[in-house]
């Protein structure tokens, strides 16, 4: 389930957190603690990975992440208002200082027009500092959308560590 380029990426992003002193908090729907499998393949991994969080059900991401219920039913759980909040929450319930949110539509069903399927929403946040999120589309079946929101949220985190984004 990890191959090589994602473990390369997940090693990057790991020797970045620890040069900035931080550790890591994942918050995961569609992906199912697929980004937490790849952090902690990489070896010495516990020294910049605190925990995981896979909430897949709305009542998980209430219960487990604090997200409001009026978040979660005037946007839905594929929202960039839902992950930024499930990124709070995962900095809330843990001892990182860097924390990322993914939630989708990995497929086959449970598309809409709006927001059909490979519809994607990420979020990354820091402790004390700032917040970004962002919405995407990917192309595949389940397996490849699953894979390139993976792909997607370390690429993303390591370019708010390289950018000094804190």
């Amino acid at each position: 389930m990890i191959d090589e380029a994602l473990e390369k990426l997940a090693d990057e992003v790991g020797r970045a957190l620890l040069r900035q002193d931080m550790m890591l908090a994942t918050a995961e729907s569609c992906t199912g603690g697929w980004v937490g499998a790849a952090v902690t393949a990489i070896p010495g991994s516990s020294r910049w990975y605190d925990r995981g969080f896979v909430t897949y059900s709305n009542e998980s991401k209430q219960e487990m992440l604090g997200v409001a219920a009026g978040t979660l039913a005037g946007f839905g759980a594929v929202s960039e208002q839902t992950v930024r909040e499930m990124v709070a929450g995962a900095l809330k319930n843990s001892r990182a200082q860097a924390a990322l949110a993914v939630s989708g539509i990995a497929g086959p069903g449970g598309g809409m027009a709006e927001k059909p399927v490979g519809t994607v929403c990420f979020a990354w946040g820091f402790a004390g500092g700032a917040f970004f999120s962002e919405q995407r589309l990917f192309l595949g079946n389940r397996h490849e959308v699953r894979r390139q929101s993976v792909s997607h949220a370390l690429h993303g985190l390591l370019g708010c560590l390289k950018g000094g984004v804190k």
